[in-house]
């Protein structure tokens, strides 16, 4: 076995928690049962990945071995990665079946026509979804494993969601490469992008149950005047705003559990107002700002905005708007042929 691939197993194995290693190593099935109660899974991770490293000597395991566990433990583990959300666009009709054997060739032939220093493995998953793994090498370099591309692409389906690796450079090879092999026109961006893979999907196909942009402020009524007690009043005036946070709440999150998105990046670009009498800019340039909302789940944090007392409710449009426009990076800019004081919401 290849010093490289040797070393690539053990550090994969390093990766997963100790209590995991025996359940991914038989999901992976490149050693045999036999092989595996050899190995004293109680020790500490290190010597636990030499003994694997060992038993796949005797396997005479190579890079293609490997990279399966490699794709195993990014599937258990999404989350390690920053994915984002591509949709390609059909020519015509679309088609109504889909060949794997020869989406796999297409893609093959498409990236190493271009570039024959790469890696490419793939693994069928039951929900239809394809796992591709990409390593990137040069004219001159073998293929980098430790930078390796994921694409997570459904058949059936438009979208695509990829975690780049770090040489940017090879990500339009790699989206040609898709498109080819998918019989699609083109690919774009969507502007959404996450740790959560399930989040990303239940976002674009739809499987989360809200109910965003349902919400209208309503007048508010008039009560009559109680005969009580300042402190009741005060009371009563608490619970019938507490009631209302909760019922606009459940009205533009929903009910549901809310797609998991740790960011969300507005980039303001409108014209800088002033009193033209005050001359303050010479020239007539865009105000440029860039906003970041950061949370482990976001949208769960703006939910509880309201009830903590931290916000009016309803949240800005802009806010909870993530899962029905499907992005989380905006750009706010002026709307054209109106008055310079307004804003366009993406």
């Amino acid at each position: 076995m290849d010093e490289t691939v040797a070393e690539y197993i053990r550090r994969t194995v390093l990766k997963i928690p100790r209590d995991e290693i025996k359940t991914m190593l038989q999901k992976w099935g490149f050693l045999s049962e036999a092989q595996l109660q050899t190995v004293n899974f109680g020790q500490v991770k290190e010597n636990i990945s030499q003994n694997v490293v060992q038993l796949c000597e005797e396997n005479s395991a190579d890079i293609k071995q490997a990279a399966v566990l490699d794709i195993i433990y990014n599937h258990i583990y999404p989350n390690k990665r920053v994915w984002s959300v591509y949709q390609m666009n059909k020519t015509g009709e679309e088609a109504e079946f889909f060949d794997l054997t020869d989406f796999k060739k297409k893609f093959k032939r498409r990236l190493r026509s271009t570039l024959k220093n790469v890696t490419i493995n793939f693994r069928e998953y039951e929900d239809n979804a394809i796992w591709i793994r990409i390593a990137w090498g040069t004219p001159y370099r073998k293929p980098n494993q430790y930078k390796t591309s994921y694409v997570v692409y459904h058949s059936q389906t438009p979208y695509v969601f990829i975690s780049a690796s770090v040489l940017k450079s090879n990500l339009p090879l790699l989206c040609q490469a898709l498109v080819a092999a998918s019989n699609y026109r083109d690919i774009r961006e969507m502007e959404l992008r996450s740790h959560s893979l399930n989040s990303l999907k239940d976002i674009v196909f739809k499987r989360y149950s809200q109910n965003f942009q349902t919400y209208y402020p309503r007048p508010l009524q008039e009560r009559p005047v109680a005969l009580e007690s300042a402190d009741l009043r005060i009371t009563q005036e608490n619970r019938n705003e507490k009631e209302r946070i909760e019922r606009v709440n459940l009205e533009v999150f929903g009910a549901g559990p809310l797609p998991k998105i740790e960011f969300a990046q507005y980039k303001l670009e409108t014209m800088f107002k002033s009193d033209p009498r005050m001359d303050v800019l010479d020239k007539k340039e865009p105000f440029r700002c860039l906003v970041k909302f950061s949370s482990p789940h976001l949208l769960e944090s703006l939910k509880s905005l309201a009830p903590a007392g931290m916000a009016d409710a309803p949240l800005s449009p802009l806010l909870t708007c993530i899962p029905q426009k499907a992005r989380n990076y905006f750009r706010i800019r002026e709307k054209k042929g109106l008055f310079p004081g307004s804003f366009v919401s993406p």
